[in-house]
């Protein structure tokens, strides 16, 4: 599960992407139309308004601001994340599996560790950060789409690597910088890039938080 990331603005790798949504028209959209900021540094939250790598119009790489979240098909709840091993199928996932998939830039992710208690619930524990090894820049892997003429995505996640799965049972998906092209081409096989999903991570304990 993946429902926090953090973006550093100082970090030169995303400086660019920075750039770009402030300068997209529909950043001011967002704004007048929902009085709501585009999140360019800092902790990013579910609902946020943040910057998203997708095709342009020209079938082009471009950056483009997107809310976080799928209103369900009920219009009950917002969805956030979606499993890569149904979203093929799912109603709410499978147009947007097919032909429009999106990455969302991050410096790293945050999971809380869950863990059965003494009476067998499922508990939360400490809060980690999470980093592909040798990365400085996380590129997840997301779907998106169009709600209401503005675009929304979700963050895909995936079973978890042996040394995730002592953390949490979900990982996000989450690819090389030099997949991002083909990720986002629309006439690609996404569950032919699944195998190139990187599993091993640095994780860190996060000190300054422990709650959701």
């Amino acid at each position: 599960m993946c429902t926090r990331y953090a973006l550093e603005k100082d970090l030169p790798e995303l400086k660019d992407i920075m750039d770009a949504v402030m300068r997209s028209v529909l950043t001011s959209k967002f704004i007048t139309t929902h009085g709501r900021p585009v999140i360019t540094a800092g902790e990013v939250r579910p609902t946020d308004i943040v910057p998203v790598i997708a095709p342009n119009s020209k079938g082009l790489r471009a950056v483009f601001p997107m809310q976080w979240g799928f209103l369900a098909k009920d219009n009950k709840r917002t969805l956030f994340n979606a499993r890569v091993e149904t979203a093929g199928q799912k109603p709410t996932f499978k147009e947007a599996w097919r032909s429009r998939r999106c990455i969302i830039p991050a410096s790293y992710y945050f999971e809380w560790e869950h863990f059965k208690s003494s009476d067998g619930r499922t508990k939360t524990g400490d809060r980690y950060v999470i980093q592909p090894a040798g990365c400085t820049v996380t590129w997840l892997c997301g779907l998106y789409r169009i709600e209401d003429g503005y675009p929304v995505f979700v963050v895909l996640t995936k079973e978890p690597s042996a040394q995730l799965g002592k953390i949490h049972d979900r990982m996000p998906l989450m690819l090389s910088e030099d997949r991002i092209n083909e990720w986002i081409d629309p006439a690609s096989d996404p569950g032919e890039m699944i195998r190139y999903a990187l599993t091993e991570m640095v994780i860190e304990k996060d000190i300054t938080n422990k709650s959701d």
